[in-house]
């Protein structure tokens, strides 16, 4: 996991996506996390996507995370960047941001049918994959700090 926002350069086979790590605070006063499912991969994840042409990382995350989440949010800091090979063996580059939710609300689609809000430490369990545990955990222990 990288810990700068800068993409690497431009590369036909390589994905550029963004998304955040959307917190509010729970009824029991600590942190939880939006995360999404998506029926076409039959996963769960951090809400994310690929950038549009002349689209800033941030620009990005926002757009994504309101469309796969219904949420607008305060965009916080830089979290990290994630990269794997996505379904057809490209490299993906994820660059993540903590976000705050201050409007909206989640409606189903067909790339997202479900939002779940787990506390952090439930967040572990329900994630798919690795790379979202990673970059979630990378912010656990500041976050528990702060909130307690």
């Amino acid at each position: 996991m990288s810990t700068s926002p800068l993409l690497p350069p431009d590369d036909r086979d390589v994905v550029h996506a963004a998304g955040g790590i959307v917190l509010r605070a729970g009824d029991s006063g600590g942190w939880e996390v939006a995360v999404v499912h998506r029926p076409e991969h039959l996963d769960w994840s951090l809400p994310k996507g690929k950038l549009e042409v002349d689209e800033s990382a941030t620009q990005c995350a926002l757009r994504e995370v309101r469309e796969e989440t219904g949420l607008v949010c305060h965009l916080g800091r830089f979290v990290g960047q994630v990269e794997y090979a996505d379904r057809r063996g490209r490299l993906k580059v994820v660059s993540y941001w903590l976000m705050q939710p201050v409007d909206g609300a989640f409606e189903p689609t067909a790339e997202v049918d479900e939002l779940r809000w787990p506390t952090l430490a439930d967040a572990f369990a329900l994630l798919s994959y690795s790379h979202d545990r990673d970059l979630l955990e990378s912010v656990q222990t500041p976050l528990t700090k702060q909130g307690e």
